[in-house]
């Protein structure tokens, strides 16, 4: 908050691409919508003092009909016009706000049972001391050195990012994996000049360093994140990488990240995916960062790490993953055609056979948002791209071999 604030910027000001217009309709949608549902609400007051109270029938003649009676006895214009309305409430209204009730609670119930099992799964991984094991490097195989210390690109996807880059960008260059090794592709999308120079100024001072790291910046910004990859997975030299790592802009990794990652890929061709976990270096910064913060802890302690554990599949964080190269292929590589992209890919390769393993004793440290701006607007694109991915994907999901075996 202290940054945005430095920056000139609050949380009433429009993103980029973002349209003042579309907003203030939207308000405006939210105001209308408060001011009628305060008058329905005088209106019922109004008719609960005036005495006009309705009562169900012991018998009525047809089911769900009320005994009004009593209500059109009253004379008067006004208990006219509320009997009239609630005839509308009781044949309109009514029935479908009861099956919308009736499916919320069997949607409930659903949720319920899914919590209990995610628990039960928990506690029995907790009781066994149940993770990914990574297999020993022979001692006896001169080439032992090599397979340890695979190819591996680092991706860093960013647009705009003028608070963290610097950070995030030194933590991703001093990870502890051989240079010659390691590629680090700092993906700038960003649409303001002055971030792009000083993006650009830092990979210059690591590159001076004898960091191997490259600046791209895209003059077509189509795909958002997606497109980005996208663009810089069809550079030539990506051939001569076996593995891509993925960090946002906000993700600072710990040094030994890659060391503590990649040897789960030793001896599993099948695996596609090395997820690690987050951890947030402002999870006390005040109330919404709290609530966060016990939200996602039980998304990867509990969700992610019994799906890991017992189906070898989960969604992907679109951040502090390891991907093999050759499963992204195999899946089609990135799509547009959702805003959540890493949930897509996921669900491509899994359907495509390939097996994802988390690791949540390997944290990489992020950012919450601290405003409900910035909640809003994530929440927003983490809740809406999973409905348009199911409406793609529905029908290869039915189709797929892995959806036959279960």
């Amino acid at each position: 908050a202290r940054r945005r604030v430095a920056a000139g910027r609050t949380d009433g000001d429009a993103a980029p691409g973002e349209s003042t217009a579309l907003r203030a309709r939207f308000y405006g949608c939210l105001r209308l919508f408060v001011v009628l549902s305060m008058l329905l609400l005088a209106v019922e007051v109004a008719a609960y003092l005036q005495g006009w109270h309705l009562q169900m029938p012991e018998m009525p003649e047809m089911p769900g009909q009320l005994a009004m009676d009593g209500l059109l006895a009253v004379d008067g214009l006004a208990a006219a016009a509320y009997a009239g309305w609630m005839r509308v409430r009781l044949q309109y209204i009514a029935p479908p706000l009861q099956f919308l009730t009736n499916s919320c609670v069997v949607l409930f119930m659903i949720q319920s049972v899914d919590r209990l099992v995610l628990c039960l799964g928990c506690l029995w991984i907790k009781l066994r001391g149940i993770k990914p094991v990574p297999i020993a490097a022979d001692k006896d195989d001169v080439e032992a050195g090599d397979e340890d210390f695979p190819m591996v690109l680092v991706q860093m996807p960013m647009c705009n990012e003028r608070e963290v880059y610097q950070q995030s960008i030194g933590a991703i260059c001093a990870l502890d994996w051989p240079r010659s090794n390691f590629l680090v592709q700092v993906l700038d999308d960003s649409d303001d000049a002055t971030t792009s120079a000083l993006i650009k100024e830092e990979v210059e001072k690591w590159q001076r360093e004898g960091v191997r790291i490259v600046y791209r910046h895209r003059v077509i910004r189509d795909g958002y994140k997606a497109g980005n990859l996208k663009s810089a997975m069809n550079c030539s030299y990506v051939k001569d990488y076996e593995y891509v790592v993925i960090f946002d802009a906000d993700f600072q990794p710990q040094a030994d990240f890659l060391k503590r990652a990649m040897p789960h890929f030793k001896g599993k061709d099948d695996v596609g995916l090395v997820q690690a976990r987050w951890s947030f270096v402002n999870n006390d910064e005040n109330l919404l960062t709290r609530l966060q913060n016990i939200n996602l802890c039980f998304h990867f302690e509990v969700e992610q790490q019994v799906n890991g554990a017992f189906l070898n599949f989960f969604g992907f964080n679109g951040t502090a993953g390891v991907w093999r190269i050759k499963a992204l292929e195999d899946s089609g590589g990135w799509m547009e055609r959702t805003t959540v992209e890493d949930m897509d890919i996921a669900v491509r390769a899994h359907l495509k056979g390939w097996k994802f393993l988390y690791l949540n004793d390997v944290e990489c440290q992020c950012e919450l948002p601290e405003s409900y701006e910035a909640y809003r607007k994530q929440q927003h694109r983490w809740h809406s791209g999973p409905m348009q991915l199911f409406r793609l994907c529905f029908v290869d999901i039915i189709k797929s071999k892995v959806c036959a075996v279960f």
